[in-house]
């Protein structure tokens, strides 16, 4: 059995956003009891993430790293068609990747303690992104 949903989540420029609660209020809805939440966002300019949810200073430090590995405006980069910020977006999309698949059951998701799941906004402005949310069991 499976389904699937289709999220749109309004960012705010670069940074995370938790999604944790949009996406376990889809698992305590379906119909499926045991099986998967595969995410999946449909863009290449930001990305989706389980990090520690209880300290925002992880998520400030984890966006500093981003900063070092994929700098914007970096004049080694060819692809700026949108901006300085254009190739470091996409840079930093395959380092925190584009799906999760994560267990759940009993209509919760088997998260850890201290885990949450983030979309991870790459770009310095906002935008609206769509994520797919597949339940497999």
């Amino acid at each position: 059995m499976s389904e699937q949903h289709r999220l749109t989540i309004a960012t705010r420029g670069r940074g995370s956003v938790e999604i944790t609660s949009e996406i376990a209020g889809i698992v305590r809805a379906a119909a499926v009891d045991v099986g998967i939440a595969h995410i999946f966002v449909r863009h290449t300019s930001c990305g989706v993430a389980i990090t520690e949810n209880a300290d925002p200073t992880v998520r400030r430090d984890l966006e500093t790293l981003l900063q070092r590995w994929a700098p914007d405006g970096d004049p080694a980069y060819r692809h700026n068609l949108e901006g300085d910020d254009d190739m470091a977006a996409h840079a930093r999309s395959l380092l925190t990747g584009t799906s999760l698949t994560l267990p759940f059951a009993g209509g919760r998701l088997l998260l850890g303690t201290w885990q949450g799941i983030y979309l991870f906004e790459h770009r310095t402005q906002g935008h609206r992104r769509e994520i797919v949310v597949t339940l497999l069991g």
